[in-house]
């Protein structure tokens, strides 16, 4: 187990980034680009951090939510595209511009406004046309009333159309109807906007579920998310045939061991009563830190490699474990919340929800410690930037 020199750390390993990224490669056709996708930070992991690494294997494009996070990439060393997936308001768009974001355009009235901001910065802005084939999110509709729209904006002076694409609802469904569906209506308006005269030189449609699943969605560039930090996209029992690596796992240590008799309470409201002599270990860490709540009486962490359950609510900054039968605990030993044995989706799953959700979770005041295979080789991020 490792040794800890702060309170918590959440390791990425950037060595299982590269072999996803290996991994992802070897399904995909000859010239078939990877864009990373690098929202939310990264899916938690800072995308800081692990850009050296995408770029060292020679990853060609990258998509985030928001411009802001465009723009950490940019001040990251980032030189390729960047495609932002959501929306930027009004009062922020010349932030585009200024940082060289291709933005996603699904309304004629924001291609307006950047059309003239474009021309006042003397500059021909990228763009991405988004397409809404089932997902009823953002994007122009799968139809011909659109096509004049998007005419309109391919004539704009100071824009150029780089790319279109859409977004898979159900790519993680094994019989693919939904998909195929959505993927014919894109082809079907992709194929008109071409034939008025809209040339769309980067296509993609593929989300990380598509490129395990549906490998004739491949286009000119696939959307790695999920599966570039070993997160599962599909359905559970296939997932682990793929052989995709978890990136991060999350550290913290014993604050306190202490004994109580039987009939003690634990914790906030008393919601856990020991039932027999038990033995309590403290961990520093809660729900401020994205440790979530509802673990509370249901998780369980490991020390000295042996389970010990969480008993007791999650506080915001301590919870409680208890260690009765797992041998010496002593203050400082190595507490492990996530790692190979307590993946991501085991504590999806406890909880009900998604992999994104936990590593997103995960808050700023948790450093990332990126790392490699070699233990002398460690760059350390201090997320919280205090």
């Amino acid at each position: 187990m490792r040794k800890l020199a702060q309170r918590t750390e959440a390791v990425v390993s950037l060595s299982a980034i590269e072999h996803n990224i290996n991994n992802i490669r070897s399904r995909l056709d000859k010239g078939v680009e990877i864009m990373a996708v690098l929202k939310g930070d990264g899916y938690g992991h800072g995308e800081k951090g692990i850009y050296p690494t995408l770029k060292k294997c020679g990853v060609e494009r990258y998509a985030v939510a928001v411009w802001e996070e465009g723009a950490s990439l940019r001040k990251a060393g980032a030189v390729e595209p960047i495609l932002l997936l959501g929306d930027t308001c009004d009062g922020q768009l010349e932030n585009l511009i200024k940082y060289n974001l291709t933005p996603t355009i699904f309304s004629l009235d924001t291609a307006e406004k950047l059309n003239l901001l474009a021309k006042w910065s003397g500059v021909v802005q990228p763009i991405h046309i988004k397409i809404d084939t089932g997902m009823s999110r953002i994007g122009f509709p799968a139809n011909d009333s659109a096509i004049p729209i998007i005419k309109k904006i391919n004539d704009m002076e100071n824009l150029k159309i780089t790319g279109a694409f859409t977004h898979f609802s159900r790519a993680d469904e094994k019989d693919g109807k939904s998909a195929a569906e959505q993927y014919k209506l894109y082809l079907d308006m992709i194929a008109k906007l071409e034939k008025e005269g809209i040339e769309i030189p980067c296509k993609h449609v593929a989300n990380s579920p598509a490129i395990l699943l549906r490998p004739e969605t491949q286009l000119d560039a696939v959307r790695a998310g999920d599966i570039l930090f070993g997160l599962c996209p599909i359905d559970e029992d296939d997932w682990f045939k793929e052989d995709f690596r978890q990136v991060m796992s999350w550290y913290t240590y014993v604050v306190m061991v202490k004994e109580v008799p039987a009939g003690t309470e634990v914790g906030y409201g008393g919601t856990f009563v020991t039932k027999r002599p038990t033995k309590i270990a403290t961990i520093p860490v809660g729900f401020a830190d994205g440790y979530s709540r509802r673990l509370s009486n249901i998780g369980k962490v490991m020390i000295n490699d042996k389970e010990a359950p969480i008993i007791g609510r999650v506080c915001m900054d301590q919870f409680m474990v208890d260690v009765t039968d797992i041998g010496d605990v002593k203050r400082g030993d190595t507490v492990a919340l996530l790692n190979d044995k307590l993946s991501v989706l085991w504590m999806a799953d406890l909880l009900n929800t998604n992999v994104d959700e936990i590593v997103c979770g995960i808050s700023k005041r948790v450093p990332r410690i990126y790392e490699t295979d070699e233990p002398l080789q460690l760059i350390s991020e201090d997320s919280s930037e205090l």
